[in-house]
């Protein structure tokens, strides 16, 4: 396949399945940010360094506004980043990967993706609305969170690189190896250090939702570039895992 039909391949389907994500996340998630961020606000007013006036709230309005229009075009900023690095590994890996179609298969790779990358360090440091987390820990969380991503993603692809030396059977000792050192690094990486003091159907329910967002992207990046790799049927010589 040539390099550029490959690339408006990976760049449309990344850029769809992150509007989706955007799209939904307004949904979704803004109703809990809304509610979070009211929380906020109130006890900005009672600690005296807001004031409760019309000024305040049409400034509020303005800027929430602001946020939520500009997060459908970050949603597919986002996604079209994470669509590059999806259509790289889908590419490398495509010959390996089970399914009988390339739909099938980069819904696979997807659901792989989603597990390894976001859900299971999700599970160590769930999302928090705005109420939750102390500005001096941003930075440390960030690193905690990404270092986790890290971990988990380099690990599968590690481990999925030893299976190819197993046969049959044997190939589960790889996914026997992975679990076992995501479980060792999650029970060894530090908590989150920031206490929850939210309402815990905030939380949950802000929690939930976020997963349900970031789900659409994965489920909507697997089935539009299966579907244009299937209509455009690239055949380009790429190298393999295999």
């Amino acid at each position: 396949m040539k390099t550029s039909l490959f690339l408006i391949i990976v760049l449309i389907s990344g850029a769809f399945a992150g509007f989706i994500h955007g799209t939904s996340n307004l949904v979704l998630v803004e109703p809990y940010l809304d509610e979070a961020i009211n929380i906020e606000n109130q006890n900005l007013f009672a600690s005296g360094e807001e004031e409760d006036t019309l000024e305040f709230w049409v400034e509020y309005e303005g800027y929430r506004e602001w946020q939520k229009g500009g997060q459908i075009l970050a949603g597919v900023i986002l996604g079209t980043s994470l669509g590059a690095l999806f259509g790289i590994v889908f590419a490398l890996s495509r010959n390996s990967l089970p399914g009988n179609n390339d739909v099938k298969k980069a819904l696979v790779l997807a659901g792989i993706m989603w597990l390894t990358i976001y859900f299971i360090p999700f599970l160590k440091y769930p999302a928090n609305p705005p109420t939750v987390g102390d500005a001096d820990t941003v930075v440390l969380r960030g690193i905690l969170y990404l270092s986790f991503i890290a971990i988990s993603g380099f690990a599968a692809v590690g481990f999925y690189k030893l299976s190819k030396a197993f046969e049959g059977k044997k190939k589960i000792i790889s996914l026997f190896g992975y679990v076992a050192l995501v479980s060792i690094v999650f029970f060894a990486m530090p908590e989150n250090p920031d206490e929850n003091t939210a309402p815990a159907n905030l939380v949950e329910g802000f929690r939930i939702m976020s997963v349900l967002g970031v789900s659409t992207f994965w489920i909507a990046i697997g089935l539009v570039l299966g579907l244009l790799w299937t209509r455009f049927n690239p055949n380009r010589e790429v190298p393999s895992f295999n």
